[in-house]
């Protein structure tokens, strides 16, 4: 896994990303921490290549091409939002918030909710797939006549 650097403002004396999501983890030190540890765990394992990066002074992202997703922790929820999850599909429907949009979708986890990490694997690998992909070229218009 790679580790990406961080602006300024993101850096919290100058530690890395990764360890930034370890205390945060720590920190939470209830079901909230279990479930970001366990998320970000299958997210690793789904995309070996995968970036961790701490953003707007506190939440961990992953990339691969671009955001796959953010790991947001709440009262009542952990909420792993997909930059690009309207575009994907969920088959599994895993997605069960920010669904009015047409950009993002999210996955809402609430105490002692099982996650259905095949599905979520899928979804990690599909986000990735869709950051990654090549654009077909736009193809030149010849002249008639």
């Amino acid at each position: 896994m790679k580790t990406a650097t961080m602006t300024k403002n993101d850096a919290k004396d100058g530690e890395s990303p990764s360890r930034l999501i370890d205390a945060r983890i720590e920190e939470l030190g209830d079901w909230r921490g279990a479930t970001l540890a366990r998320v970000r765990a299958l997210i690793k394992q789904a995309d070996p290549e995968v970036v961790e990066e701490w953003k707007w002074r506190g939440v961990p992202v992953w990339s691969h091409g671009g955001i796959i997703c953010t790991g947001e922790t709440y009262k009542a929820v952990v909420k792993l939002t997909f930059a690009k999850g309207a575009a994907l599909a969920d088959p599994a429907g895993l997605f069960n918030s920010s669904l009015d949009g047409n950009t993002r979708r999210a996955i809402d986890i609430r105490e002692g909710e099982a996650i259905d990490e095949a599905a979520l694997q899928a979804l990690i690998r599909a986000a990735a797939a869709l950051n990654t992909a090549k654009r077909a070229p736009a193809r030149s218009r010849k002249k008639s006549g």
